[in-house]
């Protein structure tokens, strides 16, 4: 009985312990199951958890209370709040009410494993930024997706999310275990911002040395989150209020990409391809990389706008598809040029839509190495009339345009550096000494030995251009070189020392003259690394807009500018600035021979009938020269007040802007007299003007990109300075510092020559003549351009350009001529060693691939996204049946 009453006194006592511990194990899996439900850090295991049991040993026991104790502590502890890989803050995370609790360290080890793992899964290596939102917020939502997961198996989330905190091991006090995730969270930040960088680096094919890494290194970890927003990784919790306001701000962000992603084709998701170093579908997307900064910015190499952050945080455009609305409010030079002579028809006879497989031949022309298709057309120049007025130095391009590849001169050489080159260059290259025997004396060229000197500019500055130069500014001080004059238009420019060293004075100089009346000067001056292009003075207007250079110069050019009404004249009337000076130095300025006096007469009657204010006649004693300065008028009273109409007044419906094979009208356009128009007052001075929108340009007006005119203008800048930096000078493999003669074959507003402003190079930059007419905005901003159309041959001799830039150009040229021609044509103006850059869809970029390869150049670089690739390639010594290069 004794034994009995014992056994029956014991039951009460384990029945209290079972109950107790039922007790706390429901309060504590209670206080679990309301913490998993507003928790946003932690993913429930999948394995299936063990149940607790009732039979428990008495250790077992013990460890349970402990837990069981450190976990109800733990719930009601203040938890730091994760951000995303972008720096916005989780929706979950933003619910005001109890604090989560954040997950142990292999369970955040795991976390970010997984992730990873998505990342890698969905991008296919590289990891967009756009994958690893989806994947965070997937993996942070794991309260619902585990649930289902758990009741297919049959087993109790609660419990099984509970055994998981209540067996595992506590290695570290809980203020360590704090520590450690708190610097886990800065780690996290810092890890995602230096994987961007490494997409940027990816994508361009940039290998970052010891220092750059460093430097990259405190640049991405200073404090700033994905947007450029300052953050402090040591100060994680939100106020109420704060939470409420990053949530507003993450919903309207949300809500401003989904507009923006309705807005583009839905085919741009797929991956960016580096040649020789990302492959095919294993290439970050740069369009969803995002840098740290806002100067930072991902480059877009698409059409599509790269996508910013303004000043509200608000999604912002770049530079958009050029808008179709645009094309109705900008008129071409194929539109005004009304005389345009039919040439290169458009029809399917001249589509390429493949490459086949190319046969280059070297041209069998007289002119061999200096071969210029549309200036040394002999069939076309036997059959002139007439070529009294230079007739036979004008254009006549052939109906078909050449295929065949320009031989290189024997001995060529890469050509020498600027600025040595101002002053020598290879004899072999432009091996030509006609000029030097005729103007040797005159200082303007000199062999010596296997080079070439320029020892002082020209006839009417034998002792140099700087003393030259500062001599006319002297005369009319308001000339003020590299202020208020930028653009100048050098006219029978001679081998173009004038030119040469106005780049002392911030001057960008265009400097013609015909090709052959003094051997080769237009090579020489280009040879150099001075901008010019052969051209005449004959029958048809000069390819430049009205109005657009700030002054134009004349140095014993021997134009006769009296003879026939004044033609010639009032050409470089119609080109030169409202406002704007003709620097006139010639013998009849200084000299009192009877043809020159008689010169005198007659051109003194020619600039009083034009309006043209005779500012001084100034005597340069070094030089043995003088220069007379006239004035241009900036208003129509002098028109108006006139006794005679000779020259007479042009039409109305004389489009003074017409440049494109126009012929001369012997006229004079009326001076803008509305402050809206261009023309009606001077550009802000150099620098300035280079980033100005040009004050004509009204917001009315939809620019080239369907933004408003001037914001069209800036972003162009701004689009163009970021690819450049990020892109061209960092990942094509070229070294810029051997770049001197550049040209943008398909220029907007110049935002690609903008952007090299501060490179020792020139652009010149080609306006094409079907597309909108940019061109006088261009020289608004300070530069230079001219007209063409690239279905025939460029006004330059052979090896003459070190690099070109064709931005969606060929992809355009297909429809309307052969881009095997226009491949020719980029062979014959590029110098050995000289760059290509090419930006245009993927099929045509690979043709111009294709091309280049049969041509035998050096590809540097490829890069394609979303069906547009970026290329660069490098001429080398190849031509056909002569593969030796130079030493």
């Amino acid at each position: 009985m004794p034994t009995t009453r014992a056994r029956l006194g014991r039951r009460p006592s384990s029945s209290s312990y079972s109950s107790t511990i039922t007790t706390i194990v429901f309060v504590s899996l209670c206080v679990l199951g309301v913490w998993l439900l507003t928790s946003t850090s932690v993913v429930p295991p999948k394995s299936t958890s063990r149940t607790a049991t009732t039979d428990s040993t008495s250790s077992s026991f013990t460890s349970t209370i402990m837990n069981a104790h450190k976990t109800i502590s733990n719930a009601v502890k203040p938890t730091p709040v994760f951000k995303d890989s972008q720096g916005d803050l989780p929706d979950d995370a933003l619910k005001t009410g109890d604090a989560n609790r954040p997950q142990d360290t292999s369970e955040i080890d795991k976390l970010q494993t997984d992730v990873s793992s998505d990342i890698t899964k969905d991008s296919g290596g590289g990891g967009g930024g756009d994958a690893l939102n989806v994947n965070v917020d997937q993996s942070l939502q794991g309260n619902e997706n585990v649930k289902p997961e758990m009741e297919k198996k049959n087993v109790n989330p609660v419990v099984a999310e509970n055994a998981q905190g209540l067996h595992g091991t506590e290695s570290v006090d809980e203020q360590e275990k704090q520590k450690q995730l708190e610097t886990q969270t800065s780690e996290e930040s810092s890890i995602t911002h230096k994987q961007e960088a490494e997409q940027i680096t990816a994508a361009t094919g940039k290998t970052t040395t010891g220092k750059e890494k460093a430097e990259e290194d405190v640049s991405l970890d200073s404090g700033n989150d994905a947007h450029g927003v300052a953050t402090d990784n040591t100060k994680n919790l939100l106020s109420d209020h704060e939470q409420q306001k990053r949530l507003e701000q993450h919903q309207q962000q949300e809500d401003d990409q989904m507009q923006q992603k309705q807005k583009q084709p839905e085919e741009h998701t797929q991956g960016v391809t580096s040649k020789d170093q990302i492959k095919h579908d294993e290439a970050p997307l740069l369009k969803d990389v995002k840098i740290q900064n806002d100067h930072k910015a991902p480059v877009n190499l698409t059409n599509n706008p790269p996508v910013l952050k303004n000043e509200n945080n608000k999604t912002e455009m770049i530079v958009p598809k050029e808008s179709k609305e645009s094309k109705k409010a900008w008129s071409t030079q194929a539109d005004q040029s009304v005389n345009q002579k039919e040439r290169r028809t458009v029809g399917k006879n001249n589509q390429d839509s493949s490459v086949p497989e190319q046969n280059w031949q070297l041209c069998e022309v007289e002119a061999l190495a200096d071969y210029i298709p549309c200036l040394d057309n002999e069939d076309a120049i036997k059959k002139l009339k007439s070529t009294k007025h230079y007739e036979h130095r004008e254009r006549h391009c052939p109906q078909e345009p050449p295929t065949c590849l320009v031989p290189l001169p024997e001995g060529y050489k890469p050509s020498i550096e600027w600025p040595t080159s101002r002053d020598k260059i290879w004899y072999h290259n432009v091996p030509h000494t006609l000029l030097a025997e005729v103007k040797g004396h005159q200082n303007w060229v000199k062999v010596s030995g296997e080079f070439l000197t320029f020892p002082g500019g020209g006839t009417q500055f034998i002792h140099g251009a700087l003393h030259y130069l500062d001599f006319v500014q002297e005369a009319v001080p308001d000339i003020a070189w590299g202020k208020r004059t930028r653009t100048v238009l050098d006219v029978g420019c001679g081998v173009a020392s004038f030119g040469g060293y106005l780049f002392e004075r911030d001057v960008l100089a265009m400097s013609f003259a015909p090709k052959d009346e003094h051997e080769a000067q237009v090579q020489f001056a280009l040879e150099r690394g001075i901008p010019a292009i052969s051209a005449v003075m004959g029958t048809q207007r000069l390819p430049f807009p009205s109005g657009v250079f700030d002054l134009v110069h004349c140095a014993r050019c021997r134009v006769p500018w009296h003879e026939e009404g004044g033609a010639l004249l009032l050409e470089l009337n119609r080109v030169l600035r409202p406002g704007g000076y003709f620097a006139w130095s010639a013998t009849p300025v200084y000299q009192t021979l009877e043809e020159d006096v008689e010169i005198w007469k007659e051109m003194s009657n020619l600039t009083v009938a034009m309006c043209w204010e005779l500012i001084t006649i100034k005597k340069d004693k070094l030089n043995s020269a003088g220069v007379a300065i006239y004035h241009k008028s900036d208003t129509n009273e002098c028109y108006d007040q006139r006794k005679q109409n000779k020259p007479p007044m042009c039409k109305q419906d004389d489009d003074p802007n017409a440049a494109w094979y126009v012929p001369f009208n012997s006229c004079m356009h009326r001076v803008p007299s509305k402050e809206t128009e261009r023309g009606y007052r001077w550009p802000v001075e150099w620098p300035e003007r280079l980033q100005t929108p040009p004050y004509w340009l009204n917001r009315s007006q939809i620019g080239i990109y369907g933004k408003p005119a001037p914001d069209d203008f800036k972003a162009d800048l701004e689009h163009w300075k970021r690819l450049i930096s990020k892109v061209y000078m960092k990942g094509l493999g070229i070294s810029w510092s051997n770049v001197r003669n550049a040209m943008d074959m398909r220029a907007v507003y110049g935002g690609f020559a903008a952007a090299l402003r501060d490179l020792k190079l020139w652009v010149v930059n080609v306006v094409n003549v079907n597309a909108p007419d940019t061109l006088p905005i261009i020289y608004e901003r300070g530069l230079f351009g001219i007209y063409h159309d690239w279905c025939e041959s460029f006004s330059t001799y052979p090896r003459t350009y070190d690099l070109l830039h064709a931005d969606h150009l060929f992809s355009q040229l297909k429809k309307r001529c052969k881009i095997v021609a226009v491949m020719a044509e980029v062979d014959r103006i590029v110098r050995p060693g000289g760059k290509l850059i090419v930006r245009d869809d993927s099929a045509t970029t690979k043709e111009v691939e294709n091309l280049l390869k049969s041509l035998h150049w050096e590809i540097r670089k490829t890069i394609y996204q979303n069906q547009v690739g970026i290329l660069s390639a490098q001429k080398t010594f190849w031509r056909p049946n002569a593969t030796a290069a130079p030493t």
